[in-house]
Parts: C-alpha cells; sequence; structure tokens
C-alpha cells in the first residue's frame, strides 16, 4: 500500500522506470519502498468491433492522504510514464477507509492515535 494497478502501459517501459518511480514516491508520501506494489494489466480493448489500443491508466489504491501529497504522486506517475513515450495518462485514486482495511485478518486501523498510513 499504495498499490498502483496499471493499464494501457508496455510492461517492458514500465520495469525500466520502476526503481526511480518508487524511489519518488516514498520520498513524496514519507514511507518506505516496500510500502508500493506496481501491477501491470493486460486488457484488450474494443471499439466499433474492432481491438484498439488501450487508453494509458494507473489506479492508485491506498489510505486517504493530503491533497498536496496526491498531486505529488499524480505527477509523479504521470512524469515518469510520459519518459516511455506514451503521449498521455490519466491517474485516479481509490481510497481505502483504515477501518476495512486487513492483514492477515487482523484490522490494520490502529485503535488509539493516529491513522496509519503504511
Amino acid at each position: 500500500m499504495p498499490q498502483l494497478t496499471m493499464r494501457g502501459v508496455n510492461i517492458t517501459e514500465v520495469m525500466k522506470i520502476s526503481t526511480a518511480l518508487i524511489d519518488e514516491l516514498a520520498q513524496i508520501c514519507r514511507c518506505s519502498r516496500d510500502n508500493f506494489t506496481i501491477d501491470c494489466l493486460s486488457t484488450t480493448s474494443i471499439q466499433d468491433g474492432a481491438i484498439v489500443p488501450t487508453f494509458p491508466f494507473v489506479e492508485v489504491a491506498w489510505f486517504d492522504r493530503p491533497r498536496d501529497i496526491q498531486d505529488g504522486v499524480a505527477n509523479a506517475i504521470t512524469n515518469h510514464l510520459l519518459t516511455t513515450g506514451i503521449t498521455e495518462v490519466e491517474v485516479a485514486f481509490k481510497v481505502y477507509r483504515e477501518t476495512h482495511y486487513y492483514a492477515n485478518g487482523q484490522p490494520f486501523m490502529v485503535k488509539a492515535g493516529p491513522p496509519v498510513f503504511d
């Protein structure tokens, strides 16, 4: 957590940028590198009865963070992906509530103190 799910991007290109991207994201989010995952989905997009290229899209699933951190994450992802040669990418955030997230069957939320962000 955070979990990045990408579609419409070349997996080989993502592999090339993954180290620098995670380094930057860890710095922005002020958490360790091992908190991040990147998954590249193979998808088939169809329009008007034909297979068409899948639009580059990244979904970030995480616990809610302040707007400046969210903006920094969106910009970092976008900037790194643009270096791969794609010309446009969209980034969306899916927010998990700490009270609804479990790890190994145990609630992730700390009952006393501030929320845990990872």
